[in-house]
């Protein structure tokens, strides 16, 4: 693996090339070759050698920043097969799920690779990400993704086209510390992971609805080997800053999808109850039964 560069611009660097209007253009340096825009062209051979946060100028007179690109911005910006994994839920993903130097991952499904990448940058050369993908061609892309982000082949990752749900497959038992489903039906795998994850392991579900995200908790309520799950979503909003002109954005960032996040047990161990009474009219078929409890006393 190629790590991350630092010092003058390279050829082989990923350079983000921002004009003054803050339109950005991703580029990777190779002696001899040009950049055009409707503004003009820039030789390459301009940028490198030069340190980050240059200014090269195009042929027709536009100025631009140069800068490394950061993981965000080649995210937001990589070939897509499947929907990719926003920064703001990546983030909150490898924070809450608490995804450190040194850990084994299982990612299912691997998508376009955008969270692959996070997660192989948390857990370094050291660590492990076994990633999943039902599909050839988002396992292709997905590849492609994080072999440019990275340069190269990354010791740290896996990949797997192929169903991790099937019967005759998947991972030993206690042999993961962080499970992370981004999939359409996470339920469904919730057994396997209480086997897959050691005792304290965290497992984590990306999910696109508020259906899919009722069906995974209760999924993971029902199996008995976790704690209580959570359930969240982040929205993130920018602010427009100039001078006393300070105001939110029009724009934001809003739904993108929901996270759930629930520890693995000790073995033969169950979760204590709930104390709390759920709202009338959350579980169908209860009510009635709760209201004969409460008019004999009990």
């Amino acid at each position: 693996m190629i790590s991350k560069s630092s010092g003058p611009l390279r050829p082989g660097d990923q350079v983000q090339l921002t004009d003054e209007k803050g339109r950005r253009h991703r580029v990777v340096l190779a002696a001899g070759r040009q950049f055009h825009t409707h503004r003009g062209s820039i030789a390459h051979d301009d940028l490198i050698g030069q340190p980050e946060g240059c200014v090269a100028r195009s042929s027709g007179g536009t100025s631009y920043v140069a800068f490394r690109v950061l993981l965000a911005d080649y995210t937001l910006s990589m070939a897509r097969g499947a929907a990719v994994v926003y920064p703001k839920d990546a983030a909150q993903i490898i924070a809450m799920a608490d995804i450190f130097p040194g850990a084994r991952v299982l990612e299912a499904g691997a998508g376009s690779g955008a969270l692959s990448c996070w997660v192989l940058r948390a857990i370094g050369e050291s660590g492990t990400l076994l990633s999943y993908e039902r599909r050839a061609d988002f396992a292709a892309i997905a590849r492609d993704n994080v072999t440019g982000f990275f340069g190269g082949e990354h010791p740290a990752w896996r990949l797997v086209v192929g169903d991790l749900g099937a019967p005759d497959g998947g991972p030993e038992a206690d042999s993961f510390d962080r499970v992370i489903l981004d999939m359409l039906s996470p339920w469904d795998l919730v057994d396997q992971v209480a086997r897959w994850l050691i005792p304290g392991g965290v497992i984590c579900g990306y999910v696109a609805t508020t259906t899919q995200l009722s069906r995974l908790v209760e999924a993971l309520r029902a199996a008995g080997g976790f704690d209580e799950p959570a359930a969240w979503e982040s929205l993130v909003r920018g602010w427009h800053v100039d001078g006393l002109a300070v105001r939110p954005d029009h724009r934001m960032v809003g739904h993108t999808g929901f996270l759930v996040t629930a520890r693995r047990l000790a073995p033969g161990v169950t979760a204590p109850p709930r104390r709390r009474r759920p709202a009338k009219g959350a579980h169908p078929g209860t009510d009635q039964a709760d209201d004969a409890e409460n008019s004999s006393g009990g």
